[in-house]
């Protein structure tokens, strides 16, 4: 029997990366994982894949949340592991930032990521889980992602203040902060395959363990939270897995 056998888990941006690497685990221990994602085709694969729920949920739509928290809670009843993960990044000067970009990563990594927790609080057990991914970004003042790496580290903050509010419930609330991890997410910032293998080498130089972080890695700090027998005492921590990049 898996570690998380009958419990129930919701993963926001689910469909690839860390957040499909994580529904994996999950399910592999027995858990019964409900993913979300706002591209149709890749949820309904990704979902097909892992023998998973999928959910079409913009994580910066309010009513969106609202309507995933009903099917759940029509579901699943309550819910024992939240892992808000869906995230956006533009990377840009200050100077050539949009008001677009900027709008977009606040809303779908900060004011998202703030909603899921509060409309989701109703339906979590006592004694719950709640995993943020922020980003090893929140530790590193790095040309480009200003916009980014400050919504990312408001995240961070929120989540050491859910930590204590819903501690009389002993609901552990806590964060994993990748640095750069291998996902497909990667190419979606447009970038060439010869532009990310010279970006990659220059970030390794970067890494004192000089090597790329890889999505299992991230998942596997997201269920050590998760298990309540492993870290029943752990709350309001953030955990970079980034290979001492932020040293």
């Amino acid at each position: 029997m898996g570690t998380f056998e009958g419990k129930v888990v919701v993963i926001t941006g689910g469909n690839s990366g860390i957040g499909y690497a994580t529904a994996k685990a999950f399910r592999e221990q027995g858990a019964s994982v409900t993913i979300t994602g706002k591209r149709e085709e890749p949820l309904k694969k990704a979902a097909a894949e892992l023998s998973v729920t999928g959910k079409l949920t913009d994580q910066a739509s309010l009513q969106d949340i609202d309507q995933l928290v009903t099917e759940v809670k029509h579901a699943s009843g309550k819910v024992d592991v939240l892992f808000i993960n869906a995230g956006v990044a533009f990377f840009a000067p200050v100077e050539h930032t949009s008001e677009e970009q900027f709008d977009t990563m606040v809303n779908v990594n900060f004011k998202g990521s703030f909603f899921t927790l509060q409309k989701f609080i109703p339906i979590l057990n006592d004694g719950a889980a709640v995993i943020f991914l922020t980003s090893g970004n929140t530790a590193l003042a790095m040309e480009n992602s200003a916009v980014y790496s400050a919504s990312k580290s408001a995240v961070g903050h929120l989540a050491k203040i859910a930590a204590k509010e819903l501690a009389p419930r002993k609901i552990r609330v806590n964060t994993v902060n990748p640095g750069p991890t291998e996902t497909a997410m990667q190419h979606k910032f447009g970038f060439d395959d010869a532009t990310l293998e010279a970006m990659k080498g220059h970030i390794l130089t970067q890494v004192p363990l000089a090597k790329m972080g890889r999505p299992e890695d991230v998942a596997r700090m997201v269920l050590y939270l998760a298990d309540h027998s492993l870290s029943s005492f752990i709350t309001g921590a953030e955990f970079f897995i980034d290979g001492g990049m932020a040293l």
